[in-house]
């Protein structure tokens, strides 16, 4: 199995990673805008060889979009113009309805799997790759309807084979579902990180940061070049979820100014709940979002 990871940052290289360790690619290349991240891909062994687009295309089985959600949205449609009919194409974006729909009426749509793997970390480029990144989290696969079956069949093999479980939505669905799961967070760690800095002056407030602010502040460190173009095609179910965030932050600043006890504990026990039902099964939580939702487990 050929494979071309175009991408070569944290998401495309942890995917390189895996699947040279699982035996699932006899050959891996790799395509990236900075060569400085071509060279360090070779160096460290993630890749057998980087290539030009055109050239990488050629005897690719399977090509992996790892790249911004807008430059998906842009180079999907041109990929499945230039690919083999028989070649299968995938994306990792954290967005899918933009990215479907500009595929939606192209006469190789079925050979494309919109794919989003829930994982990841603060940090980019190929250095950041890591081995196992996958491993028992959930990979949603948007839209599979649209997909021939033997395309489907072949990237939930890709992503059975390097340890995910697999949830079915459609794309709006998972947009939506994301956008309180992963994009909100994401924002509130900009937003803090920026409320900090404000107070920038008082260099003791950094040096008493501890544990609790540096995991808050974690998703701060992530690439806004990633992220700005996320915010932008998701940004319906991003501002709807940042409207539930900011009432229930009201409401906690209420129970302050009004001295209210019992309803500041309330709140605090309440999201307490949350512990019992993180420390439960992912895959009964990823069938409870939506009758639609179905899922594919190892």
């Amino acid at each position: 199995m050929r494979v071309t990871i175009i991408g070569l940052g944290l998401i495309g290289g942890s995917m390189a990673k895996d699947i040279r360790k699982t035996g699932f690619a006899t050959h891996i290349t790799g395509v990236d805008s900075n060569p400085a991240h071509c060279k360090k891909a070779i160096e460290i062994g993630l890749v057998d060889e980087t290539q030009p687009l055109n050239e990488a295309l050629k005897q690719a089985d399977i090509v992996i979009l790892a790249i911004p959600v807008d430059k998906i949205q842009q180079l999907l449609p041109t990929l499945l113009d230039q690919i083999s009919p028989s070649a299968t194409i995938t994306d990792v974006g954290s967005t899918k309805k933009l990215i479907s729909e500009s595929v939606k009426n192209h006469p190789l749509r079925g050979n494309y799997v919109a794919a989003h793997p829930m994982s990841g970390t603060e940090n980019s480029g190929p250095e950041a790759a890591i081995e196992g990144l996958f491993n028992e989290k959930i990979c949603i696969i948007c839209d599979q309807e649209r997909s021939r079956p033997q395309h489907l069949a072949l990237i939930e093999k890709l992503f059975h084979t390097i340890g995910m479980d697999i949830a079915y939505m459609s794309s709006d669905e998972q947009d939506h579902t994301t956008a309180q799961v992963s994009h909100l967070p994401h924002i509130t760690a900009f937003a803090l990180a920026n409320a900090v800095l404000a107070e920038s002056d008082r260099q003791i407030i950094f040096d008493l940061a501890s544990g609790g602010f540096q995991s808050t502040a974690r998703l701060a460190k992530s690439s806004p070049e990633m992220w700005g173009p996320i915010f932008k095609q998701n940004q319906n179910y991003v501002v709807e979820s940042l409207n539930v965030y900011i009432k229930h932050l009201e409401d906690f600043k209420e129970s302050l100014l009004s001295k209210d006890e019992k309803h500041m504990y309330e709140l605090m026990k309440n999201a307490n709940r949350l512990r019992d039902i993180l420390n439960g099964e992912t895959k009964n939580l990823v069938r409870k979002k939506s009758t639609t939702t179905k899922l594919y487990t190892k």
